[in-house]
């Protein structure tokens, strides 16, 4: 019982923390497109998008980072994103992007809402596997367990 306070009240300093300071990202990590879990998109959707689970990674200021995948099937194409998300204000930032050639770190990278939905496979991401409420999951097997069978929880 004590453990689950603690957790508690560590969430809510994370949420209620104008303090809060995001640790620095590292670069981008290396993705191989082969190891992708596919993320349960809505059926309009016609890209197809995955994550990478050797890139995710829980920082211990509660960010979870990635590297998404997004490729259209039975194209050649392939989009990468080095992204965070931030549980505990359903929140997400792109770090980095790669088309193929390399990664270009984006100018100025800035917090937006998830549920803006200007990122629909973020949303289903953070739903899906990352984020258990407003936290992340326990550890990175369980998100991993997620993403191989997703238990959606809103937010």
């Amino acid at each position: 019982m004590t453990g689950a306070l603690l957790l508690g009240t560590a969430q809510a300093q994370l949420v209620d923390n104008p303090d809060w300071k995001e640790s620095e990202a590292p670069p981008p990590p290396a993705y191989d497109l082969k190891r992708a879990l596919e993320i349960d998109m809505p059926a309009y959707m016609t890209l197809k998008f995955g994550v990478d689970p050797k890139t995710i990674v829980i920082t211990p200021d509660g960010v979870v980072r990635y590297v998404v995948v997004a490729w259209r099937e039975g194209g050649n194409a392939v989009n990468a994103f080095y992204e965070g998300v931030r549980c505990a204000t359903a929140e997400y930032k792109t770090y980095a992007r790669s088309s193929g050639s390399g990664w270009r770190p984006v100018d100025n990278p800035e917090w937006k809402r998830i549920g803006d939905r200007n990122s629909v496979y973020t949303a289903e991401l953070a739903q899906q596997a990352l984020c258990r409420g407003r936290a992340p999951r326990a550890s990175v097997s369980d998100m991993v367990r997620e993403l191989k069978r997703p238990e959606i929880l809103l937010y």
